[in-house]
């Protein structure tokens, strides 16, 4: 089943165009990570997703509109910007309370489950908790909540390492099950590679690339360069170069991997230098048509 559908999506605020004219396609039971630079258009294409702003083009999460249908669509949508926005004069207790009155599919005995596990006191005010207890008390509030979708929108902002990787492990191990579907947007690339099972680049309002992680793996290769054939590396076309500790590395996309196995050392590219490198062939395809 579908969860999330747009064709032709676009925002535009004043001359600005945000989301420019977007077609995306995201499967229930998917964990998809929408990566982009700052001012690309991410948070407008998930707040379009999430009701929060008129937009043009079609659009429906879970078969609605959500625009003309945000009341609906919130019962069966959770979503979290950053986990440290939780008002720091509420009390653990007060939290909890407020979320069982306004969402209907909360389950108070599983939030009450995860804090458990935590050194989190009910009694303590949000402003005596550290990053990370604050991030735990986030979590154990969205995950206790049975929703269909869940969007995070850079969600381990801020938070120490150890943090985020608990985050992410909570997600995958505690929430995520085959019939919900997470969006996820961050500048941590790195951390979510092994937890996402989709990936999208967005570049000033545009998608740049989409496929899946197993797509992902069989496309791309990274080759770390022997010296003396490097001009034989080159002749087969990467798609992107850069300089490690003097030692060149090149990505190929769907490249015969025998033949590079001969010029140097194999490894799968991370999510960051995939970036880096549509990022800067996009930007390098601008500026020639700007010329």
């Amino acid at each position: 089943m579908t969860c999330i559908e747009a064709r032709g999506l676009r925002k535009a605020f004043g001359t600005t165009v945000a989301v420019d004219g977007v077609d995306l396609r995201v499967e229930e039971g998917r964990i998809l990570g929408l990566i982009g630079p700052n001012g690309a258009g991410k948070t407008t294409a998930l707040n379009a997703i999430l009701g929060l702003t008129p937009y043009q083009g079609e659009l429906k999460v879970l078969g609605r509109d959500p625009w003309a249908n945000r009341d609906q669509l919130m019962r069966d949508v959770c979503f979290i910007a950053d986990v440290a926005v939780l008002p720091r004069w509420i009390r653990v207790s007060q939290a909890l309370d407020y979320v069982a009155g306004v969402h209907p599919r909360f389950d108070r005995a599983k939030a009450e489950g995860f804090l458990a596990r935590t050194t989190i006191k009910r009694t303590s005010k949000v402003r005596e908790l550290s990053k990370g207890m604050v991030a735990q008390l986030h979590l154990a509030l969205v995950m206790a909540i049975d929703a269909r979708l869940l969007v995070l929108d850079e969600p381990t902002l801020g938070l120490d390492i150890l943090y985020r990787k608990q985050f992410y492990d909570s997600l995958l191990n505690d929430y995520f099950d085959r019939t919900r579907t997470i969006v996820v947007t961050t500048h941590q690339v790195e951390e979510i590679q092994d937890v996402l099972t989709d990936l999208m680049f967005i570049d000033r309002g545009r998608i740049v690339l989409s496929c899946s992680m197993e797509e992902f793996e069989s496309r791309y290769v990274e080759v770390t360069v022997h010296p003396d054939h490097l001009a034989a590396a080159r002749a087969l076309k990467p798609i992107h170069e850069r300089q490690v500790f003097g030692r060149t590395i090149l990505l190929f996309d769907r490249a015969d991997r025998q033949q590079l196995a001969a010029l140097g050392d194999l490894r799968k590219p991370s999510i960051a230098d995939l970036f880096v490198a549509v990022l800067g062939n996009q930007n390098a395809a601008a500026q020639g048509a700007a010329r």
